[in-house]
């Protein structure tokens, strides 16, 4: 071991905390039982990594991930580790999309951080290898390697690849917005069927920069994955390859003792946000970015994410702005190539540590990356100087609806100014009734309201949609279903969107979300009444409402908060315990107080 001595009765170092399982004649019963799974006297005198894995029949992001982990236990076996592989849950957002179970989405994301926690503190483990696939399970992952700050790589399963349609790449984003295209009665029943058939032909998380995509490559930015590891496809020798490195990785880290708190700093955030901004990723990163900086110590503010987008241009174009998938991505170099073009322009710290011990700029000098020239042939890549957009894509807005922020990314105009009447939902269930069958049936609205007056979605709309924040949801559910409806029914410019839920990575147009505080705990959303006059302002970064504050604190003070329609089990006690959005909206007590 390079960092600590070996002790000397020959057993493990002193730091590795393994020895309190595997030493001494008094751990003879504790050996006994790691006898019986079959390991043997090397095995027990080496590092224990544990390999956390999220595999599941549930959804085609997670339902590969044992041949994923195998890789990365034979790296842990033939670097010298003591591999031992443990389970967690995962949750299909895809599939939970618009139904109750969506409100499970960011409650897995702490049950499997608080998971994999459990596990490597009672098993006395020395080092993680976090095996993650569909959205929560990245950001999940993260967290428990930094609240356990054991030695840790991040393993990331892979993107699917794209199904093809009409002689056209398609995702899961092209069949959620066919139902709104054939609700519209332009698509036939039958046409929709065949684009369901071919959209997602294997395994692999959803293949554009929506949520999973993003957070790979945010964890390559971060450093805690190393660089080039986020775009192999699911199901390619590329995504073998990574998963051996990461095993062989873990020991190297445990070797010279290298922790994720050793990694992290501002700059590592700073970077993150950097590559979020500029190559379009999900509005989910921020949410849990300032999860992970929570539990990092970190200063990490929503404001940041706004300063960073500023100076930092669009430079990518993926889907759902773009056409492309991360495949196309990867075939171009993956995400080592935005940074190194991110590091040039000055915008990206070089010198940020990784968990190979070199810093980002060492890494992308091992890197055989195609020539930066030969990448102006892409349509979806571009030069700094010559951006898609001279801003990143991530916008904070503020305002009379939104005083702790509300976060929108940019897929189309970034001088995007809507002004509009509020169509006011109490719940996704009535909006997407009113997006769907063109209005609300009878009862389901006050009677004269403008919304039940309405026979449909109309240009220059604003759809409301509150009491879906973290606490009021609970569980801030993601609101796809809604968003694509409205969009494939030819409305992606002209109506917005506004909630204190979330948006799906998938999500494209003026929609926007985590409005903080959330209408649930008296954020002034809930003032909001059918008709009221809202305006979104992008580069002046402004979310408001026409009203006087006397008038929306009047109508708070006189609204009745809803009861929430889940007490107890696990939507109770964890959405009793969530924070506001605009802080990560985390559970663990220390940081909400901090």
């Amino acid at each position: 071991m390079s960092k600590q001595d070996t002790p000397e009765d020959g057993g493990k170092p002193a730091h590795l905390r393994s020895r309190e399982v595997t030493e001494g004649p008094e751990r003879a019963p504790h050996r006994s039982m790691f006898r019986a799974m079959g390991f043997d006297d090397d095995d027990l005198a080496s590092p224990m990594v544990g390999v956390a894995n999220p595999a599941a029949d549930v959804t085609p992001c997670n339902v590969h991930l044992d041949d994923v982990a195998d890789g990365a236990i034979a790296g842990v076996d033939d670097a010298g580790g003591m591999p031992i592989e443990f389970g967690t849950i995962t949750i299909s957002d895809a599939i939970s999309m618009g139904t109750e179970g969506m409100r499970a989405s960011l409650v897995s994301r702490e049950v499997i951080a608080d998971s994999v926690e459990l596990v490597a503190f009672g098993e006395r483990l020395d080092a993680l290898v976090t095996v993650a696939g569909c959205d929560k399970n990245l950001p999940g992952m993260l967290m428990a390697a930094i609240r356990t700050d054991l030695p840790s790589v991040f393993l990331y399963g892979g993107s699917i690849l794209p199904g093809q349609h009409e002689g056209r790449e398609v995702t899961v984003q092209n069949v959620f917005e066919g139902v709104g295209t054939h609700a519209q009665g332009d698509m036939s029943r039958e046409e929709l069927d065949e684009l369901e058939r071919n959209a997602c032909p294997g395994a692999g998380s959803c293949g554009g920069m929506f949520t999973a995509n993003t957070m790979a490559s945010i964890t390559e930015a971060l450093g805690l994955a190393p660089l080039g590891s986020a775009s192999p496809p699911a199901e390619s020798e590329g995504r073998t390859t990574v998963a051996e490195r990461a095993g062989e990785l873990a020991l190297d880290a445990v070797e010279n003792d290298r922790r994720p708190s050793d990694i992290l700093s501002r700059k590592s955030f700073e970077n993150a946000i950097a590559v979020q901004v500029a190559m379009g990723g999900s509005t989910n990163a921020v949410l849990h970015l300032l999860a992970l900086a929570a539990e990092a110590g970190v200063d990490l503010t929503i404001d940041d994410f706004d300063e960073i987008a500023r100076r930092t241009p669009k430079i990518a174009n993926l889907q759902p702005g773009g056409s492309r998938v991360m495949k196309d991505l990867h075939d171009a170099g993956g995400v080592p190539v935005v940074i190194r073009r991110l590091v040039e322009a000055g915008l990206f710290h070089g010198d940020a540590a990784t968990i190979t011990g070199r810093t980002i700029s060492e890494e992308l000098a091992e890197l055989d990356l195609p020539a930066d020239e030969t990448l102006d042939d892409t349509d979806f890549l571009a030069r700094v100087d010559d951006p898609f957009h001279e801003e990143g894509a991530i916008k904070i807005l503020r305002g009379n609806l939104a005083p702790d922020g509300a976060v929108l990314k940019v897929t189309g105009e970034d001088q995007f100014h809507h002004e509009g009447p509020a169509r006011v939902f109490e719940s996704e269930e009535d909006a997407m009734k009113y997006v769907q069958e063109g209005g609300i049936e009878s009862g389901d609205v006050d009677e004269g309201t403008s919304s039940g007056n309405q026979t449909g979605v109309q240009s220059g709309d604003v759809i409301v949609i509150r009491n879906e924040g973290p606490r009021g949801g609970p569980g801030m559910r993601e609101m796809l279903g809604v968003t694509a409806a409205v969009v494939g029914q030819g409305h992606e410019d002209d109506v917005a969107m506004v909630t204190d839920g979330r948006f799906s990575g998938a999500t494209r147009g003026p929609m926007i979300g985590h409005v903080a505080p959330e209408s649930y705990v008296g954020g002034p959303l809930g003032a909001l009444e059918d008709g009221d006059h809202v305006t979104i302002d992008i580069p002046e970064r402004r979310l408001e409402v026409d009203l006087p504050d006397a008038e929306i604190e009047e109508r708070l003070d006189e609204r009745e908060r809803p009861e929430s329609a889940y007490t107890d089990g696990v939507l109770g006690k964890y959405g009793a315990q969530f924070g506001s959005a605009a802080d990560g909206a985390v559970t663990n007590p220390g940081l909400r107080d901090r």
